[in-house]
């Protein structure tokens, strides 16, 4: 790449200085933060829950808040941290038929998968953002003492869905650029 850190070991990359490139490199370091607040996010969540079991067994004190804050925090980490995993091709993926099929047959095997897993993320995030809207205009809550607003955790699945989705459609086109420079 001309611009920028070149990409980390398994990381998908686009070189040049085009639009494509430059979106991509963002994305890169957008990916990098959300990765490092959902490192947090994490760590926080095991925090509060060792505190729930201390002060439970120990001060004999319950709380009403520590099973749904730590929830919200590890869906928060999880969908948030998506786009970065698929940055590296870091998903499930059927790699046995790589070894099978011919370099050709390969290549469009993953065009269809980012395909269809952007028509699938992108249904998603669609889904996740009309949840998020009824749970933030109608006031929602869990049904718990605690009662914390639902837009919270939906809030957190649309963006992770919604970059995941961005972060797939910037990996879409790296299969007919490769395709061009080995030409």
């Amino acid at each position: 790449m001309s611009h920028g850190a070149p990409a980390k070991h398994g990381q998908v990359s686009i070189a040049g200085d085009g639009l494509l490139a430059m979106l991509t490199r963002g994305a890169a370091a957008m990916n990098e933060w959300i990765m490092r607040l959902s490192t947090i996010a994490l760590l926080a969540s095991a925090c509060i829950l060792t505190l729930s079991v201390v002060t439970r067994y120990f001060l004999k004190v319950s709380t009403d808040w520590q099973d749904e804050t730590s929830v919200f925090l590890l869906v928060g980490a999880i969908f948030m941290c998506g786009a970065y995993v698929q940055s590296y091709r870091g998903h499930v993926g059927i790699e046995a038929l790589a070894s099978v099929l011919s370099p050709e047959a390969n290549r469009l095997r993953h065009i269809f998968i980012d395909a269809v897993s952007f028509a699938f993320c992108s249904f998603f995030a669609w889904k996740s953002w009309s949840m998020f809207l009824e749970a933030y205009k109608g006031g929602h809550t869990t049904a718990s003492t605690f009662a914390p607003p639902l837009w919270i955790p939906y809030g957190l699945l649309a963006l992770g869905m919604t970059n995941l989705s961005f972060q797939i459609f910037l990996q879409l086109p790296a299969h007919f650029l490769k395709q061009k420079e080995q030409a």
